[in-house]
């Protein structure tokens, strides 16, 4: 869906200024706010490397930088021209984002931090399902469901690969790479095709996983993609193995099978949908800290086998020959 308003057209402001991760589960949450406003100028304050992947989900007119350490909520006071007709906070349920919105004076402000509604947020609830049942209590309707990107245009680098991700933005959701190294080694000897990625300033960590692994230089992909190239990487691989991440969501935007390994958070609150392509590898346990700095001991339950397993499993029996 790609809706394209007039010049002149009433501006509307999403603020959700986190991670890749975070924009893709709130695909479901843009789309409805696309529908319910067609004749709006749609524009997403987030991070600008993120530009290319919030235009590629086709309910995004334009784009406006925003972006602060961590997740705390950046600054809008660059907003350019007249308030928004509608600002719609995306970003959490604390006062913090709503104020960030409230700043720019918009005509309507749609945030959970209402005073003037009963609560709606609940700590239980999967990240989808949540701001699409934030929107409906507005009257907006959202298909948690509707996950998907267009197809890309561009041919994948490694056609039939399984992709290999060991990166995470924090240490808590970083397996060792020791373990990925092992399940890349094993699936290589199975005679699948097998590319390590890796996201910026991650160079030193995909080598480790590559160099054990046996895996070529040409597929070691290091330093970040650009999301184009990302993109089109994940729709045409076998396979995507990562920890709880961007890239695993990414997998789910295009039906992409995957193993995701969770450690500090249950794949009920960020998990892929219920599908079989999708597979969750957890061991349940008390919630820990997602940010935190060291691997949460719920991860590292997770052992080489059982990934290797899943990974077989869901794998062609007859793998893509590599390139020569």
């Amino acid at each position: 869906m790609t809706v394209t308003a007039a010049p002149d057209a009433p501006r509307l402001l999403v603020l959700r200024a986190l991670g890749l991760g975070d924009l893709l589960t709130g695909v479901p949450a843009l789309r409805g706010i696309r529908r319910a406003h067609p004749g709006h100028h749609l524009v997403l304050a987030l991070p600008p490397a993120l530009t290319e992947a919030a235009l590629a989900t086709g309910a995004v007119d334009a784009v406006l930088p925003a972006e602060a350490p961590g997740r705390a909520v950046p600054s809008l006071a660059h907003w350019p021209g007249p308030p928004p007709r509608l600002a719609v906070d995306l970003h959490g349920n604390g006062p913090e984002s709503r104020d960030a919105l409230a700043a720019l004076r918009p005509h309507r402000l749609l945030a959970h931090a209402d005073p003037g509604r009963p609560p709606l947020w609940r700590a239980d609830e999967h990240e989808r399902e949540r701001w699409c049942r934030f929107l409906g209590s507005y009257g907006i309707a959202a298909d948690p469901s509707d996950v998907r990107l267009p197809p890309p245009t561009a041919p994948s680098p490694a056609p039939g690969a399984v992709v290999v991700h060991p990166g995470a933005d924090a240490a808590a959701r970083r397996w060792p790479a020791g373990r990925f190294a092992e399940v890349a080694r094993r699936l290589r000897a199975a005679g699948h095709r097998v590319v390590v990625t890796g996201g910026p300033g991650e160079e030193a960590l995909v080598r480790a996983v590559a160099g054990p692994a046996g895996v070529p230089g040409r597929d070691v992909l290091g330093g970040g993609l650009p999301f184009g190239a990302l993109s089109s990487l994940v729709a045409g691989s076998a396979l995507v193995i990562s920890g709880d991440t961007g890239l695993a969501h990414l997998a789910v935007a295009h039906a992409t099978p995957s193993v995701t390994l969770f450690g500090p958070v249950s794949p009920g609150l960020w998990g892929p949908p219920p599908v079989p392509r999708h597979v969750a590898l957890w061991h349940p346990g008390p919630p820990g800290d997602p940010h935190g700095t060291a691997p949460d001991p719920r991860l590292l339950l997770i052992r080489p086998p059982e990934v290797v397993t899943a990974a077989l499993a869901l794998l062609p029996s007859r793998p893509v020959p590599p390139r020569s």
